[in-house]
């Protein structure tokens, strides 16, 4: 039977010693137990000693890792890894035990379904370099967002769990948040998402704390385990 955690960003070292902390203190897992990483991994980012450093961590765990992108992805390096199929939906492994999960992807792991769509707006974008520490990409794009539908379609509008990094467009408001304009379209869609599948609950990060709106559940330090069904 297939274990499932879910955290927040690690933004590739600078928050990654949590989950030592955590999985340090597990027992009976392996790696067809799987964390996921709603967004702003940076497991893909340097090219270099940094992403060296950020998966070997992530390889030492006793789960295999799964990551949804956020807005800091090296999204040109990350589209370089080929497109696979993994558990239903498209991925790209990074390694054998760390894989990212598509925009607009279900996948069925064990018994439960999830649907994962990554992205977001970077509030700082403007002190940020182009192609170096900012890329165009980290907002998705209509054909990402008609495939997220057309996928939501085959599963008859319902899984178990949705993962995103940024949150629906109410969701936000209703937390106090500010929505860019860059962000409406894409925030828009997610609250669209929000009203018509069926779910349990929906993890996302990109927010940098840890709160709860009913079945909302906003996720930055905390490590998380799944029920299963």
């Amino acid at each position: 039977m297939n274990r499932v955690f879910i955290t927040g960003d690690i933004h590739g070292l600078i928050d990654i010693h949590k989950l030592p902390m955590y999985f340090g203190h597990k027992k009976n897992l392996n790696k067809q137990d799987y964390l996921i990483i709603c967004g702003d991994a940076g497991i893909v980012w340097d090219c270099q000693n940094q992403d060296a450093q950020v998966q070997s961590i992530l390889q030492d765990l006793p789960v295999t890792t799964l990551f949804v992108d956020g807005n800091h992805e090296n999204f040109v390096a990350l589209n370089e890894y080929p497109v696979e199929k993994w558990h239903g939906g498209k991925v790209h492994f990074i390694c054998d035990d760390i894989i990212h999960l598509m925009r607009g992807q279900v996948y069925t792991i064990g018994t439960q379904t999830f649907f994962t769509f990554g992205g977001a707006h970077s509030v700082d974008w403007y002190q940020r370099t182009e192609g170096i520490s900012w890329w165009k990409e980290e907002i998705p794009n209509h054909l990402e967002m008609q495939e997220g539908q057309d996928n939501l379609m085959k599963m008859n509008h319902k899984v178990d769990y949705i993962i995103t990094h940024t949150a629906p467009y109410e969701v936000l408001a209703e937390m106090g948040m500010d929505i860019s304009d860059e962000e409406e379209t894409f925030s828009l869609y997610l609250d669209h998402i929000r009203k018509i599948v069926d779910f349990k609950d929906w993890y996302f990060g990109h927010l940098h704390f840890d709160e709860e709106l009913d079945n909302f559940h906003c996720i930055f330090e905390n490590v998380v385990e799944l029920k299963e069904n």
